[in-house]
């Protein structure tokens, strides 16, 4: 059911979609700068260097530009995440779906973490949707400590 409706809404919205998916990992022959930049090099001719300043740019948002050059069995969870949320955000006018994240980051007790990528980003998308598991509803809910 989970997947009908991701497709469904992933053919509905093709021309923009932006995926974050542990199905579609990222390429293991490029870096983390080239994994981000493949869509603004491939899809709208950037060249490498403007590419790669866009990419750095980006990275600086999470405080990861360290990881440019890292290929990705070297990075955490989190910095996949990011890398993923990055990617995706590099399609024009970017509408980001994240496929069950709780699979590409599995120790994650809530979103907060989710939460905040997406805010770091959220000048560079139009909208975000999250498919999810409905046992995972619980893991969505934002304490109140961290309302302001």
């Amino acid at each position: 059911m989970l997947n009908k409706a991701l497709w469904d809404f992933a053919e509905i919205n093709k021309k923009h979609l932006g995926m974050v998916s542990i199905d579609i990992p990222l390429i293991s022959n490029l870096d983390v700068w080239g994994n981000i930049a493949l869509i603004k090099q491939f899809h709208q001719n950037v060249s490498q260097e403007e590419a790669q300043e866009l990419v750095l740019k980006y990275l600086q948002r999470y405080d990861m530009t360290k990881i440019a050059n890292k290929r990705n069995p070297a990075l955490t969870r989190e910095e996949r995440f990011c890398v993923m949320l990055l990617r995706a955000v590099m399609v024009t006018d970017a509408v980001v779906v994240i496929d069950r994240p709780f699979q590409i980051l599995p120790a994650m007790q809530n979103a907060s973490f989710i939460n905040s990528a997406l805010k770091k980003v959220d000048d560079t998308y139009q909208e975000c949707h999250i498919y999810d598991y409905t046992w995972n509803a619980q893991r969505y809910r934002v304490n109140d400590a961290e309302k302001n």
